[in-house]
């Protein structure tokens, strides 16, 4: 069954076209990565699935419905990003008790062992806290809703490091103790990668690629050694990066489809065949320039 589906999704402000052309399904039951530089729209596409604006153009539906002023859609999902307010009369306690009314499935036990165990008082207000104590209520906040779709956008702002391991095992346990869709944004995929079972990398407002997690990390291979070797192999392959290394060596990074007999006679030939992280398989496939800041060094300033 499908939480969300999206076809040719546009979103506009004004003149500024956010999203363009955006089409794609989650499926239930998946924690999937929503992945993209800063700035390419993944705030923007949350806030519709949530159904905190309208899109410009297209069809979006969640739980098969037009999330936009949807009661339905609210009571089953919930969105947590570092912009939530809340009324400044309410302190910890007086927020959970409100979401326990709210969300069907809100588990308040679980919330208040996470406050205790995070050291958060009940008694604290919300807009009194620092940016990273934010984030982790907030945290506490979505994984206690135990909503049928749970939003995360950039979650961790603003946690250390402690705090964001803690985080992401605490998603992981209740996630598989009590399977829902979960929608993860982030720009650091080293950092979620373990969790996610599928990869929606978004890129100027489109969709670049929607694998499985595994897919997505085979998805590219990595070929280093000297340029003319290199050069030779990659020829009429799909070449995703690529940067000189050292005088006369070459790595290139190139579409892993259809390669394998070619992949054993490159490394018969010294060619060293290396795997491609995801993290790094995202930025060079939002680079501007296949060789990205090494471009402009050797474009324009190479004397």
């Amino acid at each position: 069954m499908n939480v969300i589906e999206c076809q040719n999704l546009v979103k506009n402000y004004g003149r500024k076209q956010v999203l363009e052309d955006l089409s794609f399904n989650v499926t239930e039951n998946k924690i999937t990565g929503l992945i993209g530089r800063n700035g390419v729209g993944k705030t923007t596409l949350l806030k519709i699935i949530a159904g905190f604006i309208r899109e410009t153009d297209g069809e979006i539906k969640v739980f098969s419905q037009k999330p936009f002023n949807s009661l339905f859609v609210s009571a089953n999902s919930v969105m947590i990003d570092d912009h939530m307010t809340f009324p400044p009369s309410f302190n910890l306690a007086d927020i959970l008790k409100e979401a326990e009314q709210f969300y069907e499935n809100f588990n308040i036990e679980l919330a208040r062992d996470l406050l205790n165990y995070f050291s958060l008082s009940n008694h604290l207000n919300h807009d009194k806290l620092s940016k990273g104590m934010k984030s982790t209520f907030n945290m506490i906040l979505g994984l206690s809703s135990r909503c049928a779709l749970t939003i995360y956008d950039e979650p961790t702002t603003g946690m250390d490091a402690a705090v964001r391991k803690d985080f992401y095992r605490a998603l992981l346990k209740d996630y598989l103790a009590h399977p829902r869709s979960i929608l993860l944004s982030s720009h650091h995929l080293q950092e979620i990668e373990d969790l996610l079972e599928d990869v929606l990398l978004i890129h100027e407002g489109k969709v670049k690629l929607h694998l499985s997690i595994s897919d997505f990390k085979e998805w590219a291979i990595g070929l280093q050694g000297k340029k003319s070797a290199v050069s030779r192999w990659t020829d009429g392959q799909q070449v995703i990066y690529e940067k000189e290394i050292g005088p006369g060596l070459l790595y290139t990074v190139i579409r892993n489809e259809g390669i394998e007999g070619m992949l054993h006679e490159a490394r018969q030939e010294g060619i060293d065949v290396i795997p491609v992280s995801a993290n790094d398989l995202c930025i060079y496939l939002t680079d501007r320039q296949k060789g990205g800041i090494d471009d402009v060094f050797n474009r324009n300033h190479s004397l």
